[in-house]
């Protein structure tokens, strides 16, 4: 699939109209649904193949809950590297882990975002990573907005690249 057709894939699969409050708190008149183009196959095997293509200086891939889970697993597959979720917050049962799957310290991490405002939750992704031990080496998200994400994680000291941005979609 080409880049010109993965766009048009993901917004005939996931752009919404209407008055929409982001995760960021901002409003917008426009919402990219993840779990509409998340859930296509075609859509995640593209964007699995196309993360997985900046993962050579990774060891291991990362998606944050919920929307980062598909993409880190579908990189992983493309890419033949193992990969881990993290959890919004450590849960209180079993393990009581919020990293789930094996991240040692050290380790080279690909983290992978769906769609990026400001940055705001993969950059969160990010610190716990880092307090872990591992090294994000990357941050690359499916659709950037271009409302400060790549402003706010690259100030933040981490290296930021999206595969798509709202201009390529045609909003």
């Amino acid at each position: 699939m080409d880049k010109t057709e993965l766009c048009r894939r993901i917004k005939d699969a996931a752009y919404l109209e209407g008055d929409f409050v982001l995760r960021s708190g901002r409003r917008s008149k426009y919402y990219l649904d993840k779990y509409l183009f998340e859930t296509q196959p075609d859509i995640l095997t593209e964007l699995g193949r196309l993360f997985a293509d900046r993962a050579a200086d990774a060891d291991i891939i990362a998606g944050a809950e919920l929307g980062g889970v598909p993409l880190a697993a579908a990189t992983a597959m493309a890419s033949d590297k193992p990969f881990i979720i993290i959890r919004s917050g450590k849960k209180d049962y079993g393990t009581a882990k919020q990293i789930e799957g094996r991240l040692e310290a050290g380790n080279r991490v690909l983290l992978v975002e769906d769609v990026a405002t400001t940055g705001g939750q993969v950059l969160e992704a990010a610190r716990i990573l880092t307090d872990a031990g591992a090294k994000v080496v990357r941050i690359v998200c499916a659709i950037d907005r271009m409302e400060g994400a790549r402003e706010n994680i690259e100030s933040a000291g981490y290296i930021f690249e999206s595969l798509l941005k709202r201009d390529d979609l045609g909003l």
